[in-house]
């Protein structure tokens, strides 16, 4: 039996909110020297797609209902972009203190992702 809300401890979202916030800004970061509108999109895309599409119960007000794997993928995008980016754009001991932020993420999220998964909208 599923929760109709989305289990989420604060370390959880706390840690979710802080690698989203460096893919917002490394991401343009490491692609601004090739392509300044390439730039620009990847933080339309990083920052729009989320906030237009949400698994029900996972958010309080939700645009266009997506399933929840579409949520856990937009998750997992976040996450890669930042640890990517980090390596690409800032220095070792950064690039390797966002990647270990990264795993830790994907640790605490496991109970959300897995209601998540439960749910198809």
């Amino acid at each position: 039996m599923t929760t109709q809300t989305a289990p989420d401890s604060r370390l959880a979202s706390g840690l979710r909110f802080a690698t989203e916030v460096i893919a917002w800004v490394a991401t343009p970061w490491a692609v601004a020297p090739y392509s300044i509108p390439l730039a620009v999109a990847s933080v339309v895309v990083l920052i729009g797609l989320p906030t237009v599409f949400q698994t029900p119960g996972d958010k309080a007000r939700v645009m266009v209902a997506v399933p929840g794997f579409v949520t856990v993928a937009l998750v997992l995008l976040q996450l890669v972009a930042a640890v990517i980016a980090s390596w690409v754009a800032w220095p070792l001991v950064v690039a390797v203190v966002v990647t270990v932020l990264a795993v830790a993420c994907v640790v605490t999220e496991q109970p959300r992702w897995r209601w998540l998964w439960a749910r198809r909208r």
